[in-house]
């Protein structure tokens, strides 16, 4: 006869074997999940050089720069039940080594990045507790909704649909980080985009990259890229260089 400890692995046991055999079925049917129709496109807007110190930890000044740009982007078949949060990026890619563009690998600097997390799902933790046991600030909050007029409901409609997860739509936004190199030497530089990129971080199973970065596993869909501009000299403003865009697919318009 099994004693009460035995029993308690035994069911634990059965239990992580069917959890481990769900997360894997979880894992694998997002292969089955379409995302032919992301798309995305990128405008530099506004790019200056200047001479400094780009952190407060840097022990001499170097040139770097600093840009402003367009971002037009329609991520939503990237969400599914398997998606935890998405992470999107624009990166500048330019050679490595200006004197020898043409055989030094290409250099890559992220500029601006975000995360979207995930749509609450209806049947997580915190809906189901909000549902059967509502805090008194949600009930109070519910109360309010319901005396507002149908006017005000259908601007709710629009803005949740303009707050959709996935959809960006910024224009001149100014970039998080700035770009520098090794030799303290950026004006003047040719050859440089600007491109889109994301990391689909799932809850369980591997992670996947945009085509064209990250690891093996990659999604399909259009990675926008901006048209070349050389940087412009130093402490001066190149305004427009990158006027419309180039897309890696078909789809390069605005979302």
């Amino acid at each position: 006869m099994h004693s009460t400890l035995n029993r308690a692995q035994g069911v634990f046991g059965f239990f992580t074997t069917v959890a481990l055999f769900v997360a894997g079925l979880a894992a694998l049917s997002v292969f089955l999940y379409p995302t032919d129709d992301v798309t995305s496109s990128v405008k530099l807007r506004d790019v200056k050089v200047t001479k400094g110190r780009p952190h407060y930890y840097s022990t001499r000044k170097e040139e770097y720069a600093a840009m402003k740009f367009d971002l037009d982007a329609d991520l939503t078949p990237l969400f599914n039940w398997n998606t935890k949060q998405l992470f999107v990026y624009v990166y500048a890619t330019y050679p490595s080594d200006p004197s020898n563009p043409t055989t030094s690998a290409p250099s890559h600097s992220v500029i601006w990045d975000t995360i979207i997390p995930a749509p609450e799902s209806p049947y997580s933790f915190n809906a189901l507790r909000e549902r059967f046991f509502p805090s008194a600030s949600s009930s109070a909050s519910k109360k309010r909704s319901t005396k507002k007029t149908s006017s005000s409901s259908s601007s709710k409609t629009a803005s949740k649909k303009a707050s959709e997860p996935g959809k960006l739509r910024l224009r001149d936004q100014r970039a998080k980080y700035s770009i520098g190199d090794v030799s303290g030497k950026m004006a003047e530089r040719e050859n440089v985009t600007l491109s889109v990129g994301w990391n689909v971080q799932p809850w369980v199973g591997a992670l996947w990259w945009a085509p064209h970065t990250g690891g093996a596993m990659r999604t399909k869909g259009d990675v926008g890229t901006s048209r070349a501009f050389g940087l412009p000299a130093l402490k001066g403003r190149n305004v427009g260089t990158g006027t419309g865009t180039a897309s890696a697919g078909n789809a390069a318009g605005a979302v």
